[in-house]
């Protein structure tokens, strides 16, 4: 497997750290990390609330991203609550990554497991999304 997922899931299990914010708020029970096409890896921690007003790991990597003013996205991995990496991104996470790189969000890698080195492209995971 490439270097760079070992480097990525390192950066994702750094942040993995599930912990209550709140009686309302808790985060870390999933963590992500995005490598942009700088070759930058960004990570992000999903933040659950009561109020649906939470966000998942992917989607905060990716708008950690933005925030330093990159925007195109190579490749995506997660640890999920049981520890266990990989896995596809939820609706909201996939609609993000379209929306941002509609013309070639197909080419984005995401882990599905690590352990079997197993890998997809958006444009499996979305063949007929609806920006086409």
């Amino acid at each position: 497997m490439d270097k760079i997922w070992n480097k990525m899931y390192e950066a994702a299990k750094e942040v993995f750290n599930a912990r209550r914010i709140s009686d309302y708020v808790t985060c870390g029970e999933v963590s992500a990390a995005v490598l942009s096409k700088s070759g930058r890896i960004y990570t992000g921690v999903c933040i659950d609330t009561c109020s649906t007003l939470g966000i998942c790991a992917e989607r905060n990597a990716i708008f950690n991203m933005i925030t330093n003013g990159e925007q195109e996205i190579d490749k995506v991995i997660c640890i999920m609550p049981d520890g266990k990496v990989g896995g596809a991104p939820c609706g909201a996470c996939r609609e993000l990554m379209v929306q941002l790189m509609p013309k070639t969000y197909g080419k984005i890698e995401i882990m599905m497991d690590f352990d079997s080195g197993r890998i997809m492209k958006m444009k499996d995971l979305c063949p007929e999304w609806w920006i086409g």
